[in-house]
């Protein structure tokens, strides 16, 4: 039975299900209860991280099954299948934590494999945590079909004292613990309120930050990633995201018709703007390079300097993603931005209209409290910054919302630490100074390796009082939970012969967000000398497996830490096989 709505002669799906050398391959689809008019419609393939590692991912399973409903509705097929998931917030403050951003690359060619072998013709994916989130975008702009991403949706805050609480604050209750200013009796009733519900961390960390970017790259249907995780309301982002996708199929809408450089601006204006992860200066360009754009971390970087900062949400700020949600969520941020001309309006969305589109329909305006007008923000600069300096002439990030002008200039002796374990029994120990520059090195994408989140180290200093009385720079990356003087992604990184690797216990280093400086007071002869002098990369205990594999092939921070030759070298299109 054909659909005549889609011209299956044109499709991938056509490899597996038309005509009559393919009767073997439609027993298989016959063998799952499918009809006849089924085969013969657009097989779109609904792609999850499920799984039970932890609540960012225990509801999208059931959260699939809607969207299937949507695809239905809309005559197609939809084939759910699952990858993959590192969730940080487990795998913090171990070696679980080199992990994580191979997992990103592994999310991303897995789905891209599940696509290519049964021919899909186009995918819902849906995520929970951190790197599943750019992973699935990863995999949509690699594959190039129409595509429509779904946020499993945020986290509820618990409740404790009469105030919300987060992990965040579980995390700098360890330090609080140490620090003896809380009883073993006061961090068990934390930790087991802390985290009420499924869902991913409720502030502005990177899974929320890259919810945020999934709306304002067009990616997500508006305020998708708004409603928590437990909200039944979801359903309808769900069924509505399945049906957008063939919408998106039947006009031939792709990934990369959405995903422009324009959209990558609007994307790193809503991190910019919101306080959000510096992660997303490392997803941002890599979500770039698999559609073949420039759009390193500089350019990142820039954007964020020149974007206001008025949305006030942890960590730098007070409130979570159920706050956000009920006051308009991602659509009223992005008509703030409007109104200040920060939105390229011509951008295409999952809706098949244009951002500029999206945004007219938009009747909620700024509540004042969680989202500030842009004429009146927290600050005129966003809430994360790049540095650059002959400590990172590739640039590194920092995420200085919450912080006040006087905070964002720090200047003192080094004290440099080989791994992140060194850093953090340091913290623990007390064997660290007021006014020093913690230095970890070795922990970047190929040294670590992995470029493992140091946030169990900055959550131990905040929790000892010394988040703003220290700072600390590092090859490798921040949680989006992390508050203070915290520079992460400092590029080339050691293992790659970056000057992080040259630095010396006492060395005078500056950092100024307000100048964009990361520096050290060291003379370019010092420098050239001890580079003769160094001794090559530090040995890691990763010699075979996917995290040695991952060492030999990704690339630098400042493009995305990616590990394949991206769209520039691509000499086909899926969807035109």
């Amino acid at each position: 039975m054909k659909n005549t709505k889609f011209d299956k002669t044109k499709l991938p799906s056509r490899h597996v299900t038309e005509g009559p050398e393919r009767a073997p391959h439609r027993s298989y689809l016959y063998a799952m209860g499918l009809t006849d008019e089924e085969i013969h419609q657009p097989l779109v393939g609904v792609a999850t991280c499920w799984n039970e590692a932890a609540p960012c991912n225990i509801a999208l399973n059931r959260q699939a099954q809607v969207v299937k409903m949507g695809v239905k509705a809309a005559s197609g097929t939809p084939r759910e299948f699952t990858t993959i998931t590192v969730t940080d917030g487990i795998a913090m403050g171990h070696e679980g934590m080199r992990s994580s951003l191979a997992s990103r690359e592994v999310i991303a060619d897995s789905v891209e494999l599940t696509m290519r072998g049964h021919c899909y013709d186009a995918i819902v994916g849906l995520a929970g945590c951190d790197k599943s989130l750019p992973g699935m975008m990863m995999a949509m702009v690699r594959l190039n079909v129409p595509s429509v991403f779904i946020y499993g949706g945020s986290i509820l805050p618990g409740r404790l004292n009469g105030k919300d609480v987060t992990v965040q604050d579980v995390f700098e209750a360890v330090g609080q613990h140490q620090a003896g200013n809380m009883t073993d009796a006061e961090l068990e009733a934390l930790e087991a309120v802390a985290c009420p519900s499924a869902g991913a961390c409720g502030g502005q960390f990177t899974a929320n930050t890259m919810a945020c970017v999934s709306e304002a790259i067009g990616l997500a249907l508006p305020n998708s990633a708004g409603a928590p995780a437990p909200y039944e309301s979801r359903d309808q982002y769900g069924e509505a995201s399945g049906r957008a996708v063939m919408n998106l199929l039947e006009k031939n809408i792709r990934a990369r018709d959405i995903v422009t450089r324009d959209a990558l601006i609007n994307a790193a204006r809503i991190v910019a703007c919101t306080g959000g992860s510096t992660n997303a200066g490392l997803h941002l360009p890599a979500i770039a390079h698999e559609a073949g754009i420039d759009f390193d971390l500089a350019d990142v970087c820039d954007i964020f300097r020149e974007t206001p900062y008025f949305v006030d949400l942890k960590p730098g700020g007070q409130y979570v993603a159920k706050d956000l949600y009920e006051v308009g969520g991602v659509p009223v941020i992005m008509r703030e931005l409007d109104k200040a001309g920060l939105v390229h309006r011509d951008c295409m969305t999952a809706t098949g209209r244009s951002i500029g589109e999206e945004i007219d329909i938009v009747t909620r305006e700024a509540d004042g409290k969680v989202i500030y007008p842009v004429a009146t923000p927290l600050s005129k600069t966003g809430g994360v910054v790049g540095l650059k300096g002959n400590v990172a002439p590739d640039g590194a990030i920092v995420k200085v919302a919450g912080m006040s002008e006087q905070e964002q200039r720090f200047v003192g002796p080094a004290r440099v630490f080989e791994c992140e374990e060194d850093a953090f029994e340091a913290v623990q120990k007390r064997e660290y100074k007021e006014g020093e520059v913690l230095v970890i090195r070795n922990e970047g994408p190929a040294g670590g390796p992995g470029m493992r989140e140091m946030l169990s180290t900055t959550a131990a200093l905040s929790g000892q009082g010394m988040g703003k009385k220290v700072a600390l720079i590092t090859d490798g990356r921040f949680s989006g939970a992390t508050r203070g003087f915290c520079v992460g992604h400092v590029g080339p990184e050691a293992a790659h012969g970056g000057p992080i690797a040259l630095i010396k216990d006492g060395d005078i280093i500056t950092l100024d967000a307000i100048k964009g400086e990361l520096s050290v007071d060291v003379s370019d002869e010092e420098m050239a000398k001890r580079r003769e002098a160094w001794s090559g990369p530090r040995e890691t205990i990763y010699a075979s497996g996917a995290i040695w594999k991952f060492a030999q092939q990704v690339g630098g921070a400042k493009y995305g830490a990616v590990t394949h030759p991206g769209a520039k070298a691509e000499c086909h299109i899926y969807m035109d096989l």
